[in-house]
């Protein structure tokens, strides 16, 4: 730890975020800037954020000596997580007297300190900042450095500027029924709590004015979205009696257009991937049956290698969209030692012969084992492989490297394409999310390769992350623990 806080280091790096967001940049960008800023300043060795919302939390963005943990995931029952969510808001803690697998971990990366500071927000909890150090000491302004950092990110939250990268964050979490009574021009005369706590807008604000949602008409009901993407259902009844009044339901319908909106897609997006697969095997099959005698040996094998390629295609796709479907993971079998680098070699083999040209494997020979299910690496692998050959001129090299860092082993898959946007590097692990609305046509598929792989490496207590690449492109990088 310094001496002192380099308070003009500080504020030079604040005031680049400060540039950042009058740009109009927002959300993880931002975020990460203000960890870089932050961490020399600090003399730290490392900074982290995790954002919490109703299931745990993860990392979203970290720097120098934690940067291994970007994309780790807290599980709301893990001992780690329950000691950053209590106690003081600001404190100094040691590793050492941490119980989760977190402690290990940073344990294993030379981290045996940290100063963390809880990001909040009219009582809930959006994320925690974490300023971290290889030796002890006793706490000092760093402390009050690292709790302006968090306030500062919580007014970010409140912002709702491209935070929370996570949609079921407590920020945006759907509330109770609001309930308004207003009059024959539409003032707002009652307006309960639960209005309150859904619109955002105190009974002062409300009372006496127009309402602030559109007004059905009576006895009907009407979706409404909110300028944060909130999603109410409105309904309207008169009150008997001589006053003409009119009660005014509504609630947040968040979830439910979600999981609308995901079926829609899905039905979209299959419908289209099946069709092309089976249109060109239905083509070339019908070729070799009308007009077998008038084609040469060449011609028929070509027809047969276009359809075998197809149908392989047709079958990755539908066990993707079974797999999306029945929320399964990688076995019941318990996570067991296994090669990585062997398991690397081995999947290499199964990827398309156009795909496997390009892989250029740099795996150490004394790697040590892995501790989780070694069939579904194959799945794993060959998800960020297609998906780095997608997004990557044809021919260009995509390298799959393999190393330790402290317990944790690991791999990255990463090649020289068209590169992530630091906004999208955790979007892309969303189920049917494939980047700006261009890219879909640019670039097909079902958007479920990442979900998956997410979902697999997370079941076996690992965690995936994706970053841009520094001469441009994308690495996705999978860390498990130590067998």
């Amino acid at each position: 730890m310094p001496e002192r806080i380099d308070f003009p280091a500080l504020i030079a790096g604040h005031a680049v975020v400060i540039e950042m967001i009058n740009s109009g940049d927002a959300g993880l960008p931002v975020l990460t800037q203000l960890l870089r800023a932050a961490q020399p300043a600090l003399g730290a060795r490392g900074m982290a954020f995790v954002e919490f919302g109703p299931t745990g939390g993860r990392v979203i963005a970290a720097t120098g000596a934690a940067d291994w943990a970007l994309g780790r995931p807290l599980a709301a029952d893990d001992p780690d997580t329950v000691c950053l969510l209590s106690g003081p808001r600001v404190r100094q803690v040691r590793v050492a007297d941490l119980n989760g697998k977190l402690a290990g971990e940073l344990a294993g990366s030379g981290l045996r300190r940290m100063v963390v500071s809880r990001a909040e927000i009219g009582g809930h909890t959006v994320g925690s900042l974490h300023a971290l150090y290889p030796g002890d000491g006793e706490p000092g302004d760093e402390q009050a450095v690292v709790s302006y950092l968090a306030s500062c990110i919580a007014h970010m939250y409140g912002d709702a500027s491209g935070l929370p990268v996570h949609g079921d964050g407590p920020v945006v979490a759907a509330l109770a029924d609001g309930l308004a009574v207003v009059d024959r021009e539409a003032t707002v005369r009652l307006w309960n709590p639960a209005a309150a706590q859904v619109t955002g807008q105190t009974a002062e604000q409300a009372l006496n004015r127009p309402l602030p949602l559109p007004l059905p008409p009576s006895g009907q009901v009407r979706d409404h979205r909110l300028p944060d993407g909130r999603w109410l259902r409105i309904t309207s009844g008169e009150l008997p009696g001589p006053g003409a009044l009119r009660v005014v339901t509504f609630r947040d319908i968040t979830d439910q257009q979600r999981r609308d909106h995901d079926r829609e897609l899905f039905v979209a997006v299959t419908s289209h991937e099946l069709r092309t697969p089976v249109t060109v095997i239905k083509g070339y099959a019908d070729t070799l049956t009308d007009h077998w005698d008038s084609l040469n040996d060449a011609d028929r094998r070509q027809a047969a290698r276009v359809i075998g390629q197809r149908a392989n295609e047709l079958a990755r796709l539908v066990d993707r969209l079974l797999s999306s479907a029945a929320e399964t993971g990688p076995g019941d079998d318990p996570p067991s030692p296994f090669d990585l680098g062997e398991a690397l070699r081995a999947a290499v083999v199964d990827l398309p012969v156009e795909l496997r040209r390009r892989l250029v494997l740099r795996l150490p020979a004394d790697l040590p084992k892995a501790l989780g299910h070694r069939p579904s690496l194959t799945t794993v692998l060959t998800e960020l492989a297609t998906n780095a050959g997608k997004y990557s001129p044809q021919g260009s090299p995509i390298e799959i490297t393999a190393g330790v860092d402290g317990q944790l082993v690991g791999f990255r898959v990463s090649d020289r394409g068209i590169g992530i946007r630091p906004e999208h590097v955790e979007r892309a692990f969303d189920r049917f999310w494939q980047g700006e609305s261009g890219d879909r046509r640019g670039y097909p598929g079902a958007g479920l390769g990442l979900y998956l792989v997410r979902r697999i490496v997370e079941q076996q207590n690992g965690w995936v992350s994706l970053r841009p690449r520094t001469d441009g492109g994308t690495v996705a990088e999978v860390r498990l623990p130590r067998g």
